[in-house]
């Protein structure tokens, strides 16, 4: 699974400081494809999502710290699942952990998820969360998650 110091939280007002500082990395914005926001506009765009009533939000605690974010939204009548991981995290199996057991908590299905071509990390996080790749737009690949199976049931004679 993934590290068990992974937890997810609800949202603080003090947890968008240490989102700010980790959208503000630039090596993180190449990598995601993301053009850091200002203070103000970042701000008001976490205002936004907070106040969507159609988002699950949640903060990535790991060892006791913000490590990150983690967010589902509908979006042109899809559900969508994005996430932010501080640069001094990675590696470490805290996104993997983070997505596995936030799928748990959304029942909807299909899931959709967007990356960066170049973000073979992240491709392989949504892959280890059960993500399969079902096309590409002008951004990226796009991913689904689908239902979970089944487990087989035995004929009854």
């Amino acid at each position: 699974m993934g590290p068990a110091n992974v937890h997810l939280r609800d949202v603080r007002e003090d947890d968008l400081t240490t989102f700010l500082e980790h959208q503000a990395d630039p090596v993180a914005n190449r990598l995601a494809n993301f053009e850091a926001r200002d203070r103000d506009a970042f701000m008001a765009h976490w205002a936004k999502i907070l106040r969507d009533e159609t988002a699950v939000v949640r903060t990535i605690e790991f060892e006791g710290q913000v490590a990150g974010n983690i967010v589902s939204w509908e979006h042109d009548g899809e559900r969508d699942v994005g996430y932010w991981i501080g640069r001094e995290h990675w590696g470490k199996g805290v996104a993997t952990a983070a997505l596995q057991a936030f799928v748990e908590e959304i029942p909807e299905r299909p899931l959709h998820a967007l990356v960066a071509a170049h973000n073979a990390g992240s491709i392989r996080v949504l892959e280890k969360a059960g993500f399969v790749q079902v096309g590409e737009d002008e951004e990226g690949p796009v991913f689904r998650l689908d239902a979970k199976a089944e487990p087989a049931r035995r004929a009854l004679s």
